[in-house]
């Protein structure tokens, strides 16, 4: 199996493409398997970029705190560093955390995290657990008996990736794991055929039915009201 990074992060917010910053990195060593004592971890000064409430709710994380923490620019030099050329995991990645930490490394202009290394473990976990109802993160900890007492109070990108790293050696444990490659290619197909993804997705072609429009019509005032 080699080195593979298990890594999370927590943001100021849900858009980057909108301005939401990177607040705290948190990656994890696996060696052949085996969980290591080789991390990284780094809480960034979002560059003023404000924390509102329902984000500070989920991570515990204020900018009061972050002041005197290091910009983006001095940590993410560390960070690549630290995962090299090893595949990197991460939960619901390709939605979220791969695009997310490759838009703060284009701000810097440094390399992205090129597609060849990026492996989702909720991909995986859909084809490969049938137990549990979802493949959240801590569903997957739940069925496989990984305790979630260390984020009682709040989620931290350390202490997430720790349980991302428990959890994903149970995912290789579940099947003969394939070929790395061949699974980044395969879950990158199947991600880039989801219906959000790209400009190529089916259209219809014909007018809204006039029920529709009026339905939409009724709605729109609604709303403005």
């Amino acid at each position: 199996m080699g080195r593979v990074i298990c890594f999370d992060i927590e943001t100021t917010g849900l858009e980057y493409l909108r301005g939401d910053r990177c607040i705290e990195i948190g990656a994890v060593e696996m060696i052949d398997g085996k969980i290591t004592d080789n991390v990284f971890h780094e809480y960034i000064n979002p560059d003023g970029k404000i924390i509102p409430p329902d984000s500070y709710k989920v991570h515990k994380i204020s900018n009061a705190f972050l002041e005197d923490k290091p910009k983006m620019a001095t940590v993410a030099p560390r960070f690549l560093e630290f995962i090299g050329d090893s595949p990197i995991v991460a939960h619901n990645g390709l939605e979220f955390d791969f695009p997310f930490i490759n838009n703060e490394l284009k701000m810097i202009g440094l390399p992205q995290i090129p597609r060849t290394q990026q492996l989702d473990s909720m991909i995986i976990a859909r084809n490969r657990v049938f137990g549990p109802k979802s493949n959240s993160l801590d569903a997957l900890a739940k069925w496989y008996g990984i305790s979630l007492a260390t984020r009682a109070d709040a989620h931290g990108a350390l202490i997430d990736a720790e349980i991302l790293a428990k959890v994903y050696k149970e995912l290789e444990n579940t099947t003969p794991a394939p070929d790395i490659s061949q699974v980044i290619e395969k879950q990158h197909a199947a991600f880039l055929a989801h219906p959000k993804i790209g400009a190529n997705f089916p259209r219809r072609s014909f007018s809204a039915h006039a029920d529709e429009l009026a339905a939409h019509n009724a709605f729109m005032e609604k709303i403005k009201a």
